[in-house]
């Protein structure tokens, strides 16, 4: 989920806490399982600092290890211990188990939007996404929101007011979880190109009625379209192309952190003069005509590497490093 988001569910058990009665009979008590559950609520993207060491190692890494079963566990730990050396009288039975829980809820969370976790790791390494909320939901921050007014003002006890929160977003959650799995098994026979063999995957967006939804095609290539209310629209399709140059991209580090990370990779190669660029995007992340998640590699007329990046960008600002990409630029550098 967004950071906004985090911080609403970390404040909402810091309510949700007033449950506990070493919580709601100490203030002390409250303040610090208050900033516990606001910190274990974000601590898992801590690991956004990987951003300065470059995109390759962010793509790969990001919602990796830091949203895993050991880090839940490390991440209780620190906080908790912090807050223990802080607030000594406070019991630490009871800021483990809720810093924990704000933890666990935040790669819960995350699972369910279209970007995913590593959160059974070590077990697998696979990246969990279900892809039934958007990861902007304005029901879930409204929802919080409408909550904390009402704490404020006095009119509800927290004890009262939170767990029929989190009671209803638990059928929301539900509720969105069937809408999407409806929807995906709708798909085959609304789509009258379908063939044996085609896999579809819906994906949420901040209007319930619609979906993004893609399609690959048995031979590898995707058609993207949305279905709203019911009605399935194709609005683009993309190619994926095989060469040798193309096979060749896969060792080279920009497009081996993309690749760890994407379910739907689809590569082109473009001849530009002397130049060779393949490109490879994440068929899932179309906006307005462009699939701004991608690695790409600008390769030389002896097919040497001489540009690089991988990550989040538009299609106005990539052509622009493309064509400001110094002719002997080390790979290592690109997308930094």
């Amino acid at each position: 989920m967004d950071t906004a988001t985090h911080f609403a569910f970390g404040f909402g058990l810091a309510g949700l806490s007033f449950v506990d009665p070493a919580v709601a009979s100490d203030s002390t008590t409250a303040l610090a399982v208050m900033i516990g559950t606001v910190a274990g609520s974000q601590a898992p993207d801590a690991d956004t600092l990987i951003r300065f060491r470059g995109n390759e190692l962010y793509v790969r890494h990001h919602r990796g290890m830091s949203h895993s079963i050991p880090a839940w566990f490390v991440w209780t730990a620190l906080i908790a211990g912090a807050l223990k050396l802080a607030f000594s009288a406070v019991p630490l039975g009871t800021l483990v188990l809720w810093v924990f829980v704000a933890v666990v809820l935040h790669v819960g969370t995350d699972i369910f939007n279209t970007y995913g976790t590593q959160a059974f790791r070590p077990v697998t390494r696979k990246w969990i996404a279900w892809h039934i909320i958007h990861i902007f939901d304005p029901f879930i921050l409204g929802s919080h929101a409408i909550a904390f007014a009402l704490w404020a003002l006095g009119a509800v006890p927290p004890a009262a007011l939170f767990p029929g929160l989190y009671a209803l977003l638990a059928v929301y959650y539900g509720w969105r979880s069937y809408v999407h799995w409806k929807a995906e098994r709708s798909l085959p026979a609304l789509d009258p190109s379908h063939r044996e063999g085609d896999a579809y995957t819906a994906i949420p967006t901040v209007n319930w009625s619609v979906w993004n939804i893609v399609r690959k095609n048995r031979e590898g290539d995707y058609a993207i379209g949305t279905l709203r209310r019911g009605a399935l629209q194709w609005t683009d399709k993309y190619v994926c192309e095989t060469s040798p140059l193309i096979e060749a991209s896969r060792r080279h580090p920009a497009v081996a952190a993309f690749l760890s990370f994407s379910s739907h990779p689809c590569p082109q190669e473009e001849k530009r003069g002397s130049y060779t660029i393949v490109r490879w995007v994440d068929a899932r992340y179309q906006h307005r005509k462009q699939y701004p998640f991608l690695a790409v590699v600008k390769y030389n007329a002896n097919k040497e590497p001489v540009f690089s990046y991988v990550g989040w960008i538009s299609e106005e600002k990539l052509e622009r490093k493309l064509q400001g990409a110094p002719p002997h630029s080390l790979p290592s550098a690109a997308g930094r």
